[in-house]
């Protein structure tokens, strides 16, 4: 290859990871989006300078189409309502520290009442903007003029030029969390033939602790592509590819609650050892043994539920089965190591048990038939919502997850 080859090829690369990076669609999109309704706002308001609708273009124009719809929904809702507040209050009393200690009070409470959810403040901005000009009802209606361009434009922009749909960039941020929590767990399993110091597997924990903000980055990803699903004129079957995604990544932040209690009992071992072996070297490489299988595993897992082909489906699932067979049946022979050295230390059978529970708990999560499972639970579930009738929801707490 010559070096204009490789020079044209890592250009395409670098392109091609700016064009699937969220930030910088954003960027583009907003930009483009609000100069071009500050334009069309020039022609259709009487304001010299009608910024108020690339503000509001920047702020309904969102990664997805559905939250751009939503956003600019509110978004009117609440500078409409600011507005109307604004017009009551300037025909009664005008503008005074008092009047305008009472407007902002009645725009958040209203506002909150409306539900803009987010845009809360925007409507006392709106009634406070509106109420501080001589001539309210022409500034009110200019106001609202120019909010309506904005979202209109916003709104159109996505329709026209759609959105991209970010179920990849989820799948690769599935399958980035995997292969980490596959480093992790065959870290933990180098130190079952061994005699790690207490602060080496506290370390290990320490790490596993740190997945909580992984997957919490992943479910951002996860909920972006969500969003781009909803509504997207490019998508069919949209419904499935969110519970296909949502319950894989239920699955591995179990798998990463349970590899956290493994690594707590990895550095309890390492505390009752006190500098001595962990394990008898025969039950240590039957057990890190079953652990390779189960890092594989993860991987395999991951690739499985994000995967849009049924021939690469296939394989995954080809692959996954078999490594979790493998992991059995080594977890089988790790059993009976184990309850024979509980036998002689039972001072210790807890953490050799604690041991045994947590492997059996990621395997039994990973395997086919219990995802098969929980993915038709939750369409179900998905389908009874959308017959049930709409009624008021009563406020009520998530479960805290295992």
């Amino acid at each position: 290859m010559t070096q204009d080859s490789r020079r044209s090829a890592r250009y395409a690369d670098v392109v091609s990871r700016l064009r699937r990076d969220p930030f910088v669609v954003q960027t583009v999109r907003s930009t483009a989006a609000a100069t071009l309704s500050y334009v069309v706002a020039l022609w259709l308001s009487s304001e010299p300078a009608p910024l108020t609708a690339p503000l509001t273009a920047l702020l309904v124009v969102q990664v997805t189409l559905y939250s751009t719809l939503t956003t600019s929904l509110r978004r009117v809702n609440s500078v409409v309502v600011g507005v109307l507040i604004a017009i009551a209050f300037s025909a009664i009393v005008g503008l005074s520290w008092w009047s305008l200690a009472l407007i902002i009070l009645a725009s958040l409470l209203v506002g909150r009442l409306v539900k803009v959810e987010e845009f809360v403040p925007e409507v006392a901005i709106s009634a406070m903007l509106v109420l501080g000009v001589t001539q309210v009802a022409h500034t009110a209606w200019d106001r609202v003029l120019e909010t309506l361009i904005g979202a209109v434009v916003g709104l159109l922009f996505n329709l026209v030029l759609a959105p991209p749909v970010w179920v990849d960039t989820a799948g690769e941020s599935i399958e980035d969390l995997a292969r980490r929590m596959r480093r992790l767990l065959l870290d933990v399993a180098d130190e079952f033939a061994g005699a790690p110091p207490v602060e080496r597997a506290a370390a290990h924990l320490h790490e596993a602790r740190r997945l909580d903000n992984d997957v919490a980055d992943v479910d951002g990803a996860l909920r972006t592509a969500e969003d781009s699903l909803r509504l997207n004129p490019r998508v069919k079957e949209g419904l499935l590819h969110r519970i296909v995604l949502r319950t894989g990544l239920d699955t591995l932040e179990i798998c990463a609650v349970v590899l956290r209690v493994l690594t707590r009992t990895l550095t309890d071992l390492a505390k009752a050892r006190a500098g001595d072996e962990l394990l008898p070297r025969p039950t240590a490489l039957v057990l890190q043994e079953t652990a390779h299988h189960t890092a594989d595993a993860f991987v395999s897992f991951a690739v499985l539920v994000t995967v849009s082909g049924s021939e690469e489906a296939e394989a995954a699932e080809a692959r996954l089965a078999g490594e979790l067979r493998a992991a059995r049946a080594r977890r089988g022979a790790a059993a009976d190591l184990l309850l024979a050295l509980a036998l002689r230390e039972p001072d210790r059978w807890q953490l050799y048990g604690a041991l045994l529970a947590e492997i059996d708990r990621i395997l039994d999560e990973l395997d086919p038939e219990h995802r098969g499972r929980r993915l038709m639970e939750e369409l179900d579930r998905q389908a009874r919502e959308r017959r049930r009738p709409l009624t008021p929801r009563r406020d009520r707490s998530a479960p805290a997850k295992g």
